[in-house]
């Protein structure tokens, strides 16, 4: 079934609800440490402003359990929307409620409104039919720009989507296409690299990618859980594992970074999820580094994804040295393992 895009709708003088991801890390005092999902988020803002449409944000941050907790408030969020739009950011003090009304009420075209941290509602994670219909009724089109969240059955997610027009953001679109470039359509050599931890997260993404990459890079601990478990792919030749590694798997060894890097300039196309290492301590960085920097000389296509990956590539100032970097982990991880994401299906 088709999906509607921004261009699909006459939004001029119309309130859209835009599903955002503002979910960043957050420091000691509250500030926002990493603003990449919030400027990824700007060019379908700014489209709808553009158009005229009165602008309704809204996100969650952190996981608060249902309840309000001051500290997780979207407050810091605003500031930064307001300094990458150029414009004024209303904020509400609630998702929904009479004060929220009110505000939405009062917005005039190429206005932004931004609602408070959906889950301090607990509506919003139990998919909550009266929480979807009480955002829904702030708004005549839905559009959803947040990808990471879209393997997630929530209100905000499925619920809202069901009661309006509904279509995808320039984000969701981008990122959907980028991974059908690995998953559906990749130039071959496609290369996937496959690091971290949690072998049971990676397991049906190694299943599917062996079927159709060139070669899978994985980490030592990765390959250890699939020995452990007695884990079993079809193509297990195509996989490339560590051969030496430092101080008991903390970070790979050269030998290791060398048999690496050969894989990875012999590709067309590369996909990377999860570090090598404990790349926290600049002493256990040096593999996840070469991974890094033997993408960025292949001149491949390029992919990351994940929060750790794309953590460490911004400490090294690498972002925009790739092809895409993906704003979702866990919802990449299960398009890209070829399942049906509920919040795309959503808006079919």
């Amino acid at each position: 079934m088709p999906i509607h895009e921004i261009d699909s709708f006459n939004v001029l003088d119309k309130r859209v609800l835009v599903r955002c991801d503002f979910n960043v890390l957050l420091g000691p005092t509250g500030e926002v440490l990493e603003e990449y999902k919030i400027r990824e988020s700007i060019p379908t803002i700014k489209k709808l402003v553009d158009l005229g449409a009165k602008v309704i944000l809204m996100s969650h941050l952190g996981d608060p359990g249902g309840i309000l907790k001051e500290e997780l408030r979207l407050t810091p969020i605003k500031p930064i929307l307001e300094r990458l739009l150029g414009q004024t950011v209303y904020k509400a003090s609630e998702s929904v409620g009479i004060g929220a009304r009110v505000m939405v009420d009062s917005l005039k075209p190429k206005e932004i409104l931004l609602l408070e941290n959906l889950r301090f509602n607990s509506g919003e994670k139990n998919n909550d039919q009266k929480f979807s219909e009480e955002l829904a009724s702030f708004a005549d089109i839905f559009i959803n720009d947040a990808f990471a969240e879209c393997h997630r059955p929530y209100a905000s997610i499925v619920g809202v989507p069901k009661l309006l027009l509904r279509g995808r953001g320039l984000l969701l679109k981008k990122e959907i296409e980028a991974l059908d470039k690995i998953i559906a359509n990749p130039t071959h050599p496609l290369v996937a690299i496959i690091g971290g931890t949690k072998v049971e997260t990676k397991a049906p993404l190694i299943k599917k990618i062996t079927d159709i990459a060139d070669a899978i890079i994985i980490s030592g601990p990765i390959q250890k859980e699939i020995i452990q478990k007695g884990l079993v792919f079809n193509n297990p030749h195509k996989i490339v594992a560590p051969i030496d590694e430092i101080d008991g798997g903390l970070d790979i060894g050269v030998k290791s970074i060398k048999a690496f890097e050969k894989v990875i300039a012999s590709a067309n196309t590369i996909f990377w999820n999860g570090p090598f290492g404990m790349f926290e301590n600049n002493r256990y960085a040096g593999g996840s580094r070469a991974i890094s920097e033997a993408i960025i000389n292949s001149g491949a296509y390029s992919v990351i994804g994940g929060g750790e990956t794309v953590a460490f590539n911004n400490r090294l100032g690498y972002l925009n040295k790739f092809s895409h970097v993906s704003t979702g982990g866990g919802a990449m991880l299960t398009y890209l393992s070829g399942e049906t994401l509920c919040g795309i299906k959503a808006l079919e």
